[in-house]
């Protein structure tokens, strides 16, 4: 086994209690990664912002970057939980596109320094970074694929187009939220511009009304 695969390697805790402190101590990681950056970050601190003992970082990480790794893949999960969830009861692939865009905003509010962490990622394990975003195409491709089959939007090649959205709701969380240090005000606005956008290009196109024949006109006697 190379040495990044032994580093991230998981150590899964068997008991409530394990899952409960390993849990608390990537939050801290997040917090602390966050801030300081992958490089300042250090394990003490982690663990001093968890409530815990140094040693038991060791029980769980085996050490600063299987935690960092774990951290990304953990935000993945929870980003593609709350999109899910968004849009799980929502009637179409637009109203779900229009609820999965706020949804992300409010996950980016709760979660400032998402961001930071994930272009980290791309520095510290690249294989983190591309998991994040191919896990997050996957699904988002497989919704889009499924509302094409039921002729909601256009036939298109479904994973270019989820990573043509991704980066729409990326930048626009990145601009209207983190920017204004997780101010929700105008997400509904930035949506509604978003989804006038999105509906251009993914809305079927209104079927045209098919042309009257004009009646033929009598020839004229030569």
């Amino acid at each position: 086994m190379n040495q990044s695969s032994t580093s991230t390697a998981r150590r899964t805790p068997v008991t409530e209690r394990g899952r409960q402190a390993r849990l608390k101590l990537l939050r801290a990681a997040e917090e602390v990664f966050g801030e300081k950056g992958y490089e300042e970050a250090s394990i003490a601190e982690i663990c001093r912002t968890a409530g815990a003992a140094l040693g038991s970082f060791y029980v769980y990480f085996a050490d600063k970057k299987a935690a960092f790794v774990e951290l990304v893949d953990l935000l993945g999960h929870r980003v593609r939980r709350e999109l899910a969830t968004a849009i799980a009861d929502r009637p179409d692939r637009m109203a779900q596109e229009r609820a999965g865009l706020v949804a992300f905003f409010r996950f980016v509010a709760k979660h400032k320094k998402l961001y930071r962490i994930v272009r980290q990622a791309e520095f510290v394990d690249a294989a983190a970074f591309r998991r994040y975003y191919a896990r997050l195409a996957a699904g988002y491709a497989k919704g889009l694929g499924a509302a094409m089959d039921r002729d909601e939007v256009r036939r298109l090649d479904p994973e270019i187009v989820s990573y043509c959205l991704m980066g729409m709701g990326d930048f626009l969380g990145m601009r209207w939220v983190l920017w204004q240090d997780g101010s929700l005000a105008d997400a509904e606005r930035v949506a509604d511009t978003a989804m006038t956008l999105i509906a251009s290009g993914l809305a079927l196109p209104p079927k045209s009304a098919p042309r009257k024949q004009r009646p033929a006109r009598p020839r004229e006697p030569s």
